[in-house]
């Protein structure tokens, strides 16, 4: 456990010192505030650029148009963005020898991956419930939030499911050894999981759909109920990714 914490420790440290925990925390920060903003002046944006003689009418924003900037954001881009930071989260160091002299030392290759997951997990974590309590914070202000549902729910199926994709970058750097070959794991992971989605059988199995059917919840669409199996089945996904990883890791030459 001493190993765990002092390499866990390090990689926090190694974070911070690549500024990875500043872009996190102000990309993720100006998410939290644009969110209920975005919806609150968009129409206000759109009736500007309208040409001159013409007019549109549109509903009063309400706390639903804020979070589904929120649901929109973070999938499309502030995932995206985890990845690309983390994505040679395992590759680097395989690359620069850096792990070669702990490991002879006796630090264990199952410590090494898990402590890099755990590190990037936390900083995830920690991120994203910034982005969610400031973007809560202004959207209760603006309006009042009893039409939202199962907005808890929704919430965690998102970040359970940045939890898998985060899982995917130790499989993907001990498989390829670079930073390249893991955003290509994770996008195939994401391709494949839209592809299955076409098909009508697999969709409440599916992950993806707590990245996508966000706002389905929140407006009713779909019920609680609907999450709990894809969380189990994600939560499956990122033991088995990690399980392989060590694995794979361990039977990897230095």
């Amino acid at each position: 456990m001493s190993a765990f914490r002092a390499f866990f420790q390090k990689e926090l440290r190694e974070a911070a010192r690549t500024h990875k925990l500043t872009v996190m925390g102000l990309l993720f920060l100006l998410f939290g505030i644009m969110n209920p903003l975005t919806a609150k002046i968009l129409p206000e944006i759109l009736s500007s650029v309208m040409p001159a003689g013409m007019s549109i009418t549109l509903p009063a924003p309400s706390a639903t148009d804020s979070w589904a900037q929120f649901f929109k954001n973070i999938p499309q881009m502030g995932l995206i963005v985890l990845v690309i930071l983390f994505g040679g989260i395992m590759s680097n160091e395989l690359n620069r020898g850096t792990l070669t002299q702990l490991l002879t030392k006796g630090l264990s290759r199952k410590t090494v991956v898990l402590a890099k997951y755990t590190a990037s997990a936390l900083i995830w974590t920690a991120a994203y419930a910034l982005c969610f309590v400031v973007t809560y914070a202004y959207t209760v202000y603006f309006w009042p939030t009893d039409i939202v549902h199962s907005l808890l729910v929704s919430s965690i199926g998102l970040w359970i499911f940045g939890l898998l994709l985060l899982s995917t970058l130790p499989l993907g750097g001990v498989l390829f050894q670079n930073s390249y070959g893991c955003l290509l794991l994770t996008g195939g992971l994401v391709v494949i999981l839209y592809l299955l989605n076409i098909l009508p059988a697999l969709q409440p199995y599916n992950p993806v759909m707590l990245s996508s059917d966000n706002m389905a919840l929140l407006t009713g669409q779909r019920a609680a109920t609907d999450f709990a199996t894809p969380m189990i089945v994600t939560i499956g996904l990122v033991i088995a990714f990690l399980s392989t990883a060590i694995v794979v890791f361990n039977r990897k030459s230095l």
